[in-house]
Formats: C-alpha cells, sequence, structure tokens
C-alpha cells in the first residue's frame, strides 16, 4: 500500500509491505521537506510501525517523535490497504483575499466537505460558524467514519495552508517553533535545524501535486 503527498512545502510517499495484516516493511521517502533535519524522521516512522498489525496503527502513538505527515500517512495506508482501487483525496485552499478564503476537498474529484472563512473563522456552513479548523474535533467525531476520515484530511490542509501566509523570515528560525510537536523539533533535533526554503508554486495552474 502506498501513499503519496505534495504541498507547496513537502513532497514525500510511504510504502507498507504487509503479510497477514502484519507490516514487515515501512519504506518512507522525503523528496521534499522543509528542513534539513527532516531526512531523519525516515528512519523513525520504520522504527514505529515496522512489526505492527495494520489495524493497531491508530493506537501506536509516537507522532510528536515522527514527521506527523509521515505518521498521518502511514496510519492512512493502513487504514485503505485493504482497497481495490487508487483513492486521490485533493485540498483546494484559496489564499485570503480581504481576510477571506474558501477550504475544499475533494475524493475521487467528486466536492466532499468544505467551509468558507472570513479572519481565521469560519463563516459558513452555519452549523461550524465561529469555529476554527484547529477546534473542529468534537464536530469531526459526529462524523460517520469515511467523511469523518475526509474531515480530517481537510483541517489538516487548512491549518497547514496557514504558511503560505507567513513571511519566510517569521517562519525559518526553528527555535521559534512549537517544542516537540514533531521529529525535526524534538530537543535534540531542533538545534541544528535549518530551513530548506524549497517550494513548489500550484496557485497559477501550471502544475499539480505529483505531477512528477
Amino acid at each position: 500500500m502506498r501513499c503519496e503527498l505534495e504541498d507547496d512545502y513537502h513532497c514525500m510517499r510511504v510504502t507498507l509491505r504487509h503479510v497477514g495484516g502484519i507490516v514487515s516493511i515501512v519504506e518512507p521517502v522525503l523528496d521534499r521537506a522543509p528542513w534539513t533535519t527532516c531526512p531523519g524522521a525516515v528512519a523513525e516512522l520504520v522504527r514505529t510501525f515496522t512489526g505492527v498489525a495494520l489495524d493497531a496503527f491508530a493506537a501506536r502513538g509516537a507522532k510528536s517523535a515522527n514527521c506527523t505527515h509521515l505518521h498521518d500517512m502511514a496510519q492512512l495506508a493502513a487504514v485503505h490497504a485493504g482497497d481495490e482501487s487508487q483513492l486521490t483525496y485533493d485540498i483546494l485552499v484559496s489564499d485570503p483575499v480581504d481576510g477571506r478564503r474558501r477550504v475544499e476537498l475533494r475524493r475521487d474529484g467528486a466536492a466532499v466537505l468544505g467551509w468558507a472563512e472570513e479572519n481565521g473563522l469560519i463563516v459558513e456552513p452555519p452549523e461550524l460558524r465561529g469555529m476554527i479548523p484547529a477546534s473542529l474535533r468534537p464536530w469531526i467525531d459526529t462524523l460517520e467514519p469515511a467523511l469523518r476520515e475526509a474531515a480530517r484530511i481537510l483541517r489538516w490542509g487548512a491549518v497547514l495552508a496557514h504558511g503560505r501566509t507567513i513571511p519566510m523570515d517569521r517562519q525559518s528560525d526553528a527555535s521559534r517553533m512549537p517544542s516537540g510537536s514533531c521529529y525535526t523539533f524534538q530537543p535534540d533535533n531542533v538545534v541544528g535545524a535549518q530551513r530548506v526554503g524549497a517550494i513548489r508554486e500550484f496557485s497559477m495552474g501550471t502544475a499539480r501535486p505529483l505531477d512528477r
């Protein structure tokens, strides 16, 4: 089972090879990541999930010790290991215009979820009005499983897309980032972390994620 991801700052994949429901080989690849320390997270993911049952991935924990994106991808791959066809999620987040932006998720090309934000607060749909993406977990927990997965992915994309609005000099000092939040920001790693700054621009419509 293979899960692939690309956005402005990241291009990565995780392959799980499993027999009898047990993962025997974990193969993470980082083609593009924002920090010089990120490649070290490859070995951490291998240690975290090798020998683990597919249905035990969610309980494995250790997310903050890993690259959180690789960790999420490994869990997503485990959930879909029995799928018979490819599944594609597209997350579309507009750049803010006068403080307003649109957030949408498509599954295999069909719109599934979306909301509108104004100055960081959700204004549409009415049931989410006044909330921020990071606080949506209680609402997500009320959804049926397939929609719950989509909502978690869309929340992640909405939060991550804020990086486009932050000047590079403000997001390039590792000492200012939340301590311990991921592999790079663990105390032993953050001291040597430097921003790579490799960014792909998808907003002009001339490139699509994973087109390489």
